[in-house]
């Protein structure tokens, strides 16, 4: 397996051995910490840098995102067609059903979780917050339209499209007058309903397509042998390559961090303003990730997932220099291979988890919205408290794994308890890095998802294998008498 000591290497005791075994892990926590020192030392140095001073420095961090971007969509549909195809499909079923049951379990978690949290601690009475310059993705919308948008997604029409760009529905004015005079008050209903496709990787429609034809080809049998070979084939070439780039990656999230650092406008906000919210994210984060996720994790498994989680810190570390899910699964799939995990079970269900699996997206946009009513004042019911639940759940799963694609998403969660779309621009001052939070959360529980689907699909893994090798036995046989028979 790929970077894990196979049989035909000898392990090495001691602290040289446990080096050579985490070295790659240790640069890259040192690519953040060093990351992060630069970066404060270049803040301290000068208040304020250019937008090109700040590009300049976070170019090689880019040329590694690209790397890693890539990688996704090949790595992506060849994993999982190979994974789904080579299983049997009443098999790949039960798998598919543990790990959406698995994720749909922690995410629910999450959102109870952060609405405990939030009324608990209550960060937003008594605190004043400044609107900041509103993104582009703080579009007007409706909870329908994203809902629909996320369903419309899951059926690309072309699937080269859908490698680039995601459908997305958009309401604009009826007519200049009306922006001119009061656009704030006009009622979203009246807007007239536009359709575009914008920038981001459809990767829902990818995951069904490839779910889809990983079944077709598990039923064509012998016909789709070859290609089926293909997709294996290209899937293990992906591997190769990711585990080329990997070695990049302590350089990468070195100038990634040191950059975002430098493009704050001011440590005051995360600290002051807004800083009860911010530890309240924190600190349900932490929990979710330390608590809830390690009580599932050992109803599942009868064991404590720390020994495992310290084997993921060359992944965690290039998940919060990242900021993106879909970015760091080469990363993620390969570290599940050198865990030993069964590549057809974690080739289906990591890129699965990286898609609809989005813990700390929804523990963040369930304390967000709550905060940010508790800051305006706006009385929130217990359906209030239940919508919130329910849209956070539905606005994770249709959220993009790139950075700060939540923001996207928290529109309709605002919507759910009427705050305009504007109000999302009062948490931008911390999201930046909030978002890596999460993002390492997220990829934490994909692969511990991963681990517990491999755990309980063991009895089919192994009825699986043996039903292979009796399949194998007769079709070896019959080779033998074929050869026989032409001599």
């Amino acid at each position: 397996m790929a970077g894990g000591d196979g049989p035909g290497r000898r392990r090495v005791p001691g602290i040289r051995g446990f080096i050579q075994r985490n070295l790659l892990t240790m640069l890259t926590i040192a690519g953040v910490l060093a990351g992060t020192a630069l970066g404060c030392t270049l803040r301290a140095t000068q208040d304020k840098w250019t937008e090109r001073e700040v590009m300049y420095l976070q170019f090689p961090g880019d040329l590694f995102l690209r790397m890693l971007k890539c990688l996704i969509v090949p790595l992506l549909v060849a994993s999982i067609v190979s994974a789904i195809g080579s299983l049997d499909l009443s098999m790949s079923g039960r798998i598919g059903i543990r790990a959406i049951l698995y994720y749909m379990t922690t995410t629910i978690c999450a959102v109870i979780l952060g609405i405990v949290l939030v009324t608990a601690i209550r960060p937003g009475v008594g605190a004043q917050a400044e609107h900041g310059k509103a993104p582009a993705s703080a579009r007007n919308v409706l909870t329908a339209d994203t809902l629909l948008d996320l369903i419309r997604n899951v059926f690309p029409p072309n699937l080269i499209q859908a490698a680039i760009f995601q459908y997305r529905t958009e309401l604009t004015y009826p007519n200049e007058t009306a922006e001119a005079l009061n656009k704030t008050d006009l009622p979203l209903q009246m807007y007239k309903l536009g359709h575009k496709y914008t920038d981001g990787m459809n990767v829902l429609g990818l995951v069904t397509f490839s779910v889809v034809l990983g079944i077709t080809i598990g039923k064509m049998g012998a016909k789709a042998r070859p290609l089926q070979d293909f997709f294996v084939a290209l899937s293990e070439a992906m591997m190769i390559i990711t585990n080329w780039v990997i070695w990049i990656s302590p350089i990468g999230v070195f100038f990634l961090v040191s950059a975002k650092l430098m493009e704050i406008k001011s440590f005051n906000e995360i600290v002051g303003q807004l800083g009860w919210y911010f530890m309240t994210v924190l600190a349900g984060l932490f929990l979710h990730g330390f608590g809830t996720l390690t009580v599932l994790f050992f109803l599942a498994t009868r064991k404590l997932p720390f020994s495992y989680i310290s084997q993921m810190g060359q992944v965690l570390a290039t998940a919060f220099g990242t900021a993106s899910s879909s970015a760091t699964m080469p990363l993620t799939i390969g570290c599940c291979d050198k865990m030993g995990l069964d590549p057809r079970v974690s080739r289906f269900v990591i890129p699965i988890g990286a898609t609809i699996n989005m813990d700390g997206t929804a523990l963040y946009e369930a304390i967000a919205a709550i905060f940010i009513a508790q800051l305006r004042e706006v009385p929130l019911s217990f359906g209030h408290i239940v919508a919130i639940c329910v849209t956070a759940t539905a606005a994770s799963i249709g959220a993009a794994g790139i950075p700060q694609a939540g923001l996207v998403t928290m529109v309709m969660v605002l919507d759910t308890v009427g705050l305009p779309a504007e109000d999302v621009t009062i948490i931008i001052a911390v999201d930046w890095l909030l978002d890596r939070f999460r993002t390492t959360i997220n990829v934490m529980c994909d692969m511990l998802g991963a681990i517990i689907v491999v755990h309980l699909s063991k009895s089919d893994i192994q009825n699986d294998l043996e039903g292979d090798r009796a399949i194998a036995e007769p079709h070896e046989l019959l080779v033998l008498e074929k050869v026989n028979d032409d001599k």
